[in-house]
C-alpha cells in the first residue's frame, strides 16, 4: 500500500498504532474486493428467483431487493463486518491522536508569518444535521472540542480519511479535487479564476489541490466546524499552499454578492438537509460573479442504476450514519440548480469517472453500483439577469 504523504500536524503513530492502522486498512480493503462480491452471488443465486417465483418479474428498485437481502446471512455477515471495519478504523487513529493531542495543537498554532489565514466564528452553530449524530460514524463527528485549540476531528478526518478510503484518494486526500480541477479545464479550457470558495472544506483535501493548480488564485475555504479549519490551516501552511480558512455556514456566506469566479464543493451535499442544500445552491448562485462557475461533485445517482446496486449503496444510509445519502441519490440535479436560480440550459450534470487521471473525463455508464463514479452537478450564472 501507498504510504500517505507526511506534513508537520499529520499524527505521528507508534509502531503498535501504525500495525493497527494497517490492520484497519487491510480489513476494509479485504471486505471491499473479495467479500463484497459475495453478496450479488445471493442475490443472483436466491434473492432474485425467489421473488421472480413471488411476483412473476424481477425487483423493480432497492426496496424490492431488500426485502430478499436483509434476510440473508451472508449480507448480515458483510454489514456486520463492514461496521466494525468503520469503528475500527476511526478508532485506531484515535488513540493515536489522544496520546499526543496537546502537541498536535502547539503545532497547528496560526504563525504571524503564515501565507494564508484563518478566521473562526465561535458565533457559527452547528447545524442539526451534523450535530444530531457522528457522521459516517467518525466519534465526535466534525466539531468535537476535547481541549483549548482542539484539532483532532481534523487530524481524525485526515488520518481516518485515509484508512476510510483504502488509500484511493491518493497520498495527500486530495484526487477529488483533482478530478474536477480536469472537469473544469475540460468544461471550460479557457478559464483562470481569479477567485475560488471551496464549500465544506473540512481540512483542505480538495481545497489545496484547487490553490496549486490556479497559484495566481485567492482561494478560499469555509466549514461550520472550528477543529477542523484550525487542523486545514496548519496542514496548508506545513504544505506550502496559501489558503484562506474561515468557518462560515454555507447556507449564508459572509461573502457580497458577485464576489467569486468559481465556487465548488466536494462531498458536501449529501451531508447537508433537503432543504439546506436548496439554500446552499442558492448561496452559490448569489456569490458567483456573472458568467461564474459553480461545481459541485458528490454521490452517483440512484436514477437509472441496477437494482442491486442501488440497495447495496443504501447500506451507508442505515447503517453508517449517512441520513441524507439516499436523499441526495434520489434528487435531480436540473430542479437543484434551476430551483436556486440558475437558468435549466446552464445547468451541469453529468458522471465522472475516477478511474485514474487519463479517465477523469464525462461518462453515460454506471459502473457497478456507483463506486467508482461520482456526480457533478453544477452551473454557470447567466450574464443576463444576474
Amino acid at each position: 500500500m501507498q504510504i500517505q504523504q507526511p506534513h508537520d500536524v499529520l499524527p505521528k503513530p507508534s509502531h503498535d498504532e501504525r500495525a493497527r492502522q494497517a490492520f484497519a486498512q487491510s480489513l476494509k480493503l479485504h471486505l471491499a474486493t473479495k467479500i463484497v462480491q459475495g453478496n450479488r452471488e445471493v442475490y443472483e443465486r436466491r434473492v432474485r428467483p425467489d421473488f421472480e417465483r413471488r411476483e412473476g418479474r424481477p425487483p423493480r428498485d432497492r426496496r424490492e431487493v431488500a426485502q430478499g437481502m436483509d434476510r440473508e446471512p451472508y449480507y448480515q455477515l458483510w454489514g456486520a463486518l463492514q461496521r466494525t471495519s468503520q469503528e475500527i478504523c476511526w478508532n485506531s487513529v484515535l488513540e493515536s491522536i489522544e496520546r499526543q493531542l496537546p502537541d498536535l495543537a502547539e503545532r497547528a498554532r496560526p504563525r504571524v508569518d503564515a501565507m494564508g489565514s484563518l478566521t473562526l466564528d465561535p458565533g457559527i452553530a452547528q447545524p442539526p444535521y451534523l450535530s444530531a449524530l457522528d457522521i459516517h460514524c467518525m466519534p465526535g463527528g466534525y466539531a468535537a472540542e476535547r481541549i483549548a485549540d482542539d484539532v483532532s476531528a481534523g487530524a481524525l478526518y485526515d488520518r481516518g480519511g485515509y484508512i476510510y478510503a483504502m488509500g484511493g484518494w491518493g497520498t495527500d486526500n486530495g484526487a477529488m479535487g483533482r478530478t474536477m480541477i480536469e472537469v473544469f479545464q475540460q468544461l471550460f479550457p479557457n478559464r483562470s479564476p481569479v477567485r475560488i470558495l471551496d464549500l465544506g472544506c473540512t481540512v483542505g483535501h480538495s481545497t489545496l489541490p484547487w490553490a496549486q493548480a490556479y497559484p495566481q488564485a485567492e482561494v478560499h475555504a469555509i466549514d461550520v466546524a472550528a477543529p477542523v479549519l484550525r487542523y486545514g490551516h496548519a496542514r496548508a501552511e506545513a504544505m506550502g499552499v496559501p489558503v484562506h480558512f474561515r468557518q462560515a455556514d454555507a447556507e449564508a456566506l459572509p461573502y457580497e454578492d458577485a464576489s467569486f469566479d468559481l465556487v465548488v464543493s466536494h462531498i458536501l451535499l449529501h451531508e447537508t438537509s433537503n432543504k439546506a442544500i436548496g439554500r446552499v445552491l442558492a448561496e452559490c448562485h448569489r456569490v458567483l460573479k456573472p458568467n461564474g462557475v459553480t461545481l459541485h461533485v458528490d454521490l452517483s445517482l440512484y436514477e437509472g442504476m441496477d437494482p442491486f446496486d442501488a440497495f447495496m449503496l443504501d447500506w451507508d444510509t442505515r447503517h453508517n450514519n449517512e441520513p441524507f445519502w439516499t436523499a441526495f441519490r434520489e434528487m435531480d440535479p436540473v430542479s437543484l440548480m434551476t430551483g436556486a436560480g440558475f437558468a435549466r440550459d446552464d445547468v451541469i450534470s453529468a458522471y465522472v469517472s475516477r478511474a485514474g487521471k487519463a479517465a477523469h473525463v464525462f461518462s453515460n455508464a454506471r459502473d457497478s453500483g456507483g463506486r467508482n463514479n461520482w456526480q457533478c452537478i453544477g452551473a454557470v450564472k447567466s450574464e443576463i439577469g444576474a
